[in-house]
């Protein structure tokens, strides 16, 4: 376990095992779910996957709405390669600007959950609908999350090529 630990850098931590951590207890304390694993390597795996899901969260739904509301605007991603080569400090303003980000969709989620689990059932679904539904949430998930790092990548690329 402490090898694993280890070898996670200071953003697997903090946007992904950390929120997740603390997302298991807050829903526990706020609503009837129970997140809690006691067998530590299980739950740290469980933790880091429900922290990487809040996190795909924050960055497919909450930071495009933020965007929209321009609540937040971000700069061209040529020039945030560009200057992050002469200033080290933007990619560790930006580890911790994805950590805000990641910790207010876990904040949005837990309230929304703790919204659902108060208002009256108007219909219940089968556990095999919610765990389809749950699924295919996951796979769309995912699948956006992969379409937009391959963009990264992408971008990455092309601002390196352009440079030459």
């Amino acid at each position: 376990m402490k090898d694993i630990l280890q070898k996670l850098s200071t953003y697997n931590i903090f946007n992904y095992l950390l929120p997740g951590i603390i997302f298991v207890i807050l829903l526990r304390y706020f609503t009837s779910f129970n997140l809690v694993i006691e067998e530590v390597l299980i739950g740290a795996f469980l933790y880091y996957f429900i922290g990487m899901i809040i996190s795909r969260i924050g960055s497919l739904i909450v930071e495009p709405l933020l965007k929209k509301i321009k609540l937040v605007k971000f700069s061209n991603y040529k020039k945030f390669v560009t200057a992050s080569k002469n200033d080290d400090k933007i990619e560790l303003f930006s580890e911790i600007n994805n950590m805000y980000r990641t910790f207010l969709s876990m904040l949005i989620i837990l309230l929304t959950i703790v919204i659902y689990e108060s208002t009256p059932k108007f219909f219940e679904l089968s556990n095999t609908t919610k765990s389809i539904i749950g699924l295919l949430s996951l796979i769309f998930l995912f699948l956006l999350s992969y379409r937009k790092q391959t963009e990264y990548i992408n971008k990455r690329i092309d601002s390196q090529s352009n440079e030459q």
